[in-house]
């Protein structure tokens, strides 16, 4: 498998390459030259198989030959080795809840498989990779876990002080050793303005051997496709219209469920579940993609006013815009709103939800009473206990900490705080590391 540079001024690049560029020289995000479709039998037998087996078979594909296939297999089992279960919440909505991982979020899935991938790569290059990483919330504490003490590799990450929640900060500030974690006295949107700035500084370049950890880079996007095979392998309406509803906000997660559906998987419409950082929502009624500041919210990892890879649904559906709207729709839902339907779903329901799933969870209620003989599934993308304030307040209930989570709270921030301009991180690059 090759990957192109969407681009287009950039040549075609293997998966390896691929994985330790991160981003494209000419800025593009990679894409593969060709969306291979995964086994009919796969589908209609999807009960039968491991999650481990269906993973490997959807993600080998896009790798091909730059991972020997036993490697790959070892790689892909410690990715999926922690549940991910369907829970039914009512008669027509049903929660995939991505929380039961080591740092509680959907993300432990992309960060565990570009990690290994990556120290794969590398494990005979006498150069040192800086992983360069921007987060709004879980992207951080994903990362800094996935690579914590992998030989060669030093973590950079940037995010928005004051705007991610405890637990997520104390993830990603309390490991030291090899993870840096920079807080940026800015939006999300300055932090990953500043990583696309550090890709294309030439200069630094030659001097650093960096990487991305986000979603931009295919090794931490592509395996994302994994929990929506699992869904369908849990899913028991299998004749009913399946919907499924994303809480979206840089767009990477919605993007490779789109391309599990456009690679076989029984996906009948998924829904972009945006708080008010809503351009894909404007999008959708326009056709003009016009980024903004990001606004604040209670769902902060959604916080993002320019979602680097909605250019990768784009480039799905090739840029026809009738195809696209097919099968997506979006939703902006308000912070009053999702601390209202988390409310509303603990006392119905006796179900939790974080602020991430509540817009996923209200989205997809509001496409649903508009389309009667469909059913749906909303992502879970966090535990709420990484929102407490947010979340007991709707529930009036106290959030129990996990035990390995109760430790870390203890543990002492380890952080440098930079302005959000880009010289401030290019110092830090060149002088501390």
């Amino acid at each position: 498998m090759k990957y192109y540079s969407t681009n287009k001024q950039s040549s075609l690049t293997s998966f390896k390459e691929a994985t330790i560029l991160g981003q494209a020289p000419d800025r593009g995000l990679f894409f593969p030259e060709r969306i291979p479709q995964v086994d009919k039998g796969l589908i209609v037998k999807i009960s039968d198989f491991s999650d481990e087996e269906i993973a490997y078979r959807v993600i080998a594909p896009y790798v091909g030959s730059e991972i020997p296939e036993e490697k790959l297999r070892q790689i892909v089992s410690k990715t999926v080795n922690f549940p991910i279960p369907l829970i039914q919440v009512n008669d027509s909505i049903f929660s995939l809840e991505l929380f039961h991982g080591p740092t509680l979020a959907f993300k432990d899935i992309g960060a565990r498989f570009m990690s290994r991938c990556l120290g794969y790569f590398v494990k005979d290059d006498s150069r040192k990779v800086t992983v360069l990483v921007a987060t709004s919330g879980d992207t951080g504490g994903a990362v800094a876990n996935g690579f914590y003490n992998v030989d060669g590799v030093e973590v950079v990450i940037l995010y928005p002080s004051g705007k991610v929640s405890p637990v997520q900060e104390k993830q990603l500030t309390t490991l030291g050793n090899n993870i840096h974690a920079l807080e940026v006295t800015g939006t999300f949107d300055n932090c990953q303005q500043m990583v696309k700035q550090a890709f294309a500084d030439k200069e630094l370049t030659q001097k650093k051997f960096l990487t991305s950890a986000n979603s931009i880079n295919v090794a931490r996007w592509l395996p994302q496709q994994f929990y929506y095979f699992f869904a369908y392998k849990q899913w028991l309406e299998k004749d009913s219209p399946l919907v499924i509803s994303v809480p979206s906000g840089n767009f990477g997660n919605i993007c490779a469920g789109i391309l599990a559906m456009q690679s076989g998987l029984p996906v009948d419409h998924f829904i972009a579940a945006c708080n008010v950082n809503d351009i894909v929502s404007d999008y959708l009624e326009t056709q003009e993609l016009k980024p903004r500041q990001a606004v604040a919210t209670l769902s902060n990892a959604m916080d993002v006013g320019n979602p680097s890879n909605f250019v990768r649904i784009l480039e799905i559906f090739q840029h026809q815009f009738p195809a696209l709207k097919s099968k997506l729709s979006s939703f902006s839902i308000t912070d009053a709103e999702t601390e209202s339907v988390i409310d509303e779903v603990f006392k119905k329901y006796q179900y939790t939800l974080d602020p991430h799933g509540a817009v996923g969870y209200l989205a997809l209620q509001r496409y649903l009473a508009e389309h009667s003989n469909a059913k749906g599934i909303f992502l879970e993308t966090a535990h709420p206990v990484k929102f407490p304030e947010a979340v007991e307040r709707a529930t009036g209930q106290k959030i129990k900490l996990p035990e390995h989570i109760s430790e870390i709270m203890d543990r002492e921030k380890i952080s440098t705080v930079i302005s959000p301009e880009y010289e401030a991180l290019r110092n830090f690059l060149l002088e501390t590391l």
